[in-house]
């Protein structure tokens, strides 16, 4: 079992939290942690012993805040609480993404804000080191707080809700029976600590985060080929020209593009003066998508390192006060730009796609069709990509915009985080096959031009079409276009293939 050790000053990465989603991870607190969190509890039991009013603790949630809990009636209501909270709707997120959950919110809580009971915390770590995963469904956060759906790792943890074992989904109380675990008791704000964050929240984030970084790095391997099969002039990489304005990203865009185009003979071969800007502007487009990635990876590792418990425990001072920590508009603001940029990468990558087809602007035959004629060639995958551009398009929707006040109006603003990201998951998808589709076309007018004149590739172009090749043969007649398309597109995306691209273009 691989093993983590949680040290009191170690920042934690998207990394970190996409190596915990892959399998059972043992969390080790180091002495300096385990101080941190006694320390935290004494707060709680300290407010406890005073009947001072905590939010959460002792006095009801949302709408109910002016409803006092009894000292004697709290170990009831945190099972009460975590029971008539569990309202999330949906299908189950992957239990990738609800194991990355688990270790975001243990290392949250961690940070001693929650005042979590150290026992409660200990049968967290006990679940993810045995793989017991809670089923978590996918909708139900507003992007202040994941309340409703993390409570179904509050519920696990008492022996209620549904969990993940073995690939199993059984009853929470037979799962943990299963991995040798008994239900927890929560003390006071125990159920409230375990669910009142954003930690389902940041391991979607960082997930989709790492599907975006495998998607840039194909999507500059496949631009790259694109350029060689058509002939654009390479000058538009010049280092120079991107310090003329550099723009954010764009210097280093221009910089992979070049090295891709290493050892290339395409300096004198450019067939034109100027090419069309999805071309022309490619470490522009390209630069501006890294911008976006890096903002939106900047804001979800601030998530995931921060306290954002509410109330918060501040143990220095033994104080717990009510806080707004657990909304996320950073994450929303950046997911939703992030989705923006990414529909430019998409449309670009369609319309070079659509150029390349185009005999008067590739120098190539049209349609990429050696036969000629009346030869369809690949021209009606232009239809395809049509239809993938638009749908990326429709995921470019801003989803932070719209709320609706809900527990009494008391919360009455909503960034819908967890929506921003699904919505980007989907035009992900969308995205890698619009990239398959240039993929493909680039190879095959590389090919076309190489039987005109012989040509040398770059590093970057002779390793990708070596790879197309291996999967699909040259278009010599036309055929089915599509199952081609679908062939390429599961080598292209499978883990080892973005991974050798990666370290071809990093």
């Amino acid at each position: 079992m691989n093993e983590f050790t949680l040290q009191a000053d170690r920042r934690l990465t998207l990394a970190d939290v996409v190596a915990a989603s892959k399998g059972p991870l043992r969390v080790i607190f180091a002495p300096k942690v385990v101080e941190r969190i006694q320390r935290a509890r004494a707060v709680v039991d300290a407010h406890i012993a005073g009947d001072i009013p905590v939010y959460g603790l002792n006095t009801g949630l949302g709408g109910n805040v002016g409803h006092r809990i009894k000292p004697e009636e709290i170990p009831a209501f945190q099972e009460q609480m975590v029971r008539g909270r569990i309202a999330g709707v949906g299908e189950q997120l992957p239990v990738e993404t609800c194991r990355a959950a688990l270790f975001c919110r243990i290392a949250a809580l961690a940070k001693g804000g929650g005042g979590i009971s150290p026992h409660v915390l200990e049968q967290m770590v006990e679940m993810l080191a045995r793989d017991v995963i809670p089923a978590i469904p996918s909708r139900g956060s507003l992007g202040t707080g994941d309340l409703i759906i993390l409570m179904s790792v509050a519920a696990v943890a008492i022996g209620r809700g549904r969990a993940w074992v073995g690939g199993r989904l059984l009853p929470g109380a037979e799962a943990l029976a299963s991995a040798g675990l008994k239900p927890a008791t929560l003390g006071a704000k125990d159920g409230l600590a375990i669910a009142n964050a954003s930690s389902v929240t940041v391991a979607m984030a960082a997930l989709s985060l790492e599907a975006v970084r495998d998607i840039l790095d194909v999507h500059v391997a496949a631009a790259t080929l694109a350029c060689e099969g058509y002939g654009a002039n390479p000058r538009i990489f010049d280092e120079r020209l991107a310090l003329a304005r550099p723009a954010r990203g764009q210097v280093e865009a221009a910089a992979l593009f070049r090295k891709g185009l290493e050892g290339s003979d395409l300096h004198g071969n450019a067939r034109l003066v100027q090419d069309a800007i999805s071309f022309r502007a490619l470490s522009q487009v390209t630069g501006s998508t890294f911008a976006a990635y890096e903002a939106a990876k900047e804001a979800v590792e601030i998530e995931l390192n921060a306290a954002a418990d509410n109330p918060l425990v501040i143990a220095e001072t033994g104080e717990i006060h009510s806080s707004a920590n657990f909304h996320t508009p950073a994450i929303a603001l950046a997911f939703d730009s992030l989705a923006i940029a990414m529909t430019h990468l998409a449309t670009a990558s369609a319309n070079r796609s659509i150029k390349l087809m185009t005999g008067r602007l590739s120098g190539v035959p049209n349609y990429l069709s050696p036969v000629g004629g009346a030869s369809a060639g690949f021209v009606p995958m232009q239809k395809a990509i049509s239809a993938l551009q638009a749908e990326v398009r429709l995921k470019a929707a801003p989803a932070s915009l719209d709320g609706l006040a809900v527990s009494d109006t008391v919360e009455d603003l909503t960034p819908h985080s967890a929506l921003t990201i699904r919505k980007l998951d989907e035009q992900n998808e969308l995205t890698r096959w619009l990239v398959t589709i240039e993929t493909m076309l680039a190879a095959q007018a590389c090919d076309l031009r190489a039987a005109g004149k012989p040509r040398t590739l770059g590093k970057v172009g002779t390793k990708l079409q070596a790879l197309v090749r291996a999967v699909i043969p040259a278009l010599d007649t036309d055929r089915e276009t599509g199952p081609d398309a679908e062939a390429l597109h599961e080598v292209l995306w499978q883990a080892p293939t973005v991974a050798a691209i990666h370290e071809l273009v990093g």
